[in-house]
């Protein structure tokens, strides 16, 4: 992940920094709604694309702020296991 993440901020940080942070947000927000939409209708391939284009928005901001969200989610997720707090039926 670390080395998609320096790919994608060579490639596009040069954009990104021009950018608000918050119209970077607001892209994530229309990206995350069109996968809403393919998973609401289990279409398999606009949903790979468009996770895709939800985790290129994640990284450009993550780019933008300088952040490593690589190192969180592995101390929380793999390491740590917040399942038990998760209102998910049992």
């Amino acid at each position: 992940m670390e080395e998609l993440r320096k790919l994608i901020r060579d490639k596009y940080y040069h954009i990104d920094s021009k950018s608000d942070p918050l119209f970077l947000l607001a892209v994530l927000f229309e990206e995350v709604g069109e996968l809403a939409e393919a998973v609401r209708k289990r279409e398999i391939k606009n949903i790979e694309e468009e996770l895709a284009d939800v985790l290129f928005m994640v990284i450009s901001i993550a780019n933008y702020f300088n952040v490593d969200p690589e190192k969180i989610l592995i101390e929380k997720y793999i390491k740590g296991d917040p399942s038990s707090r998760w209102d998910l039926p049992r």
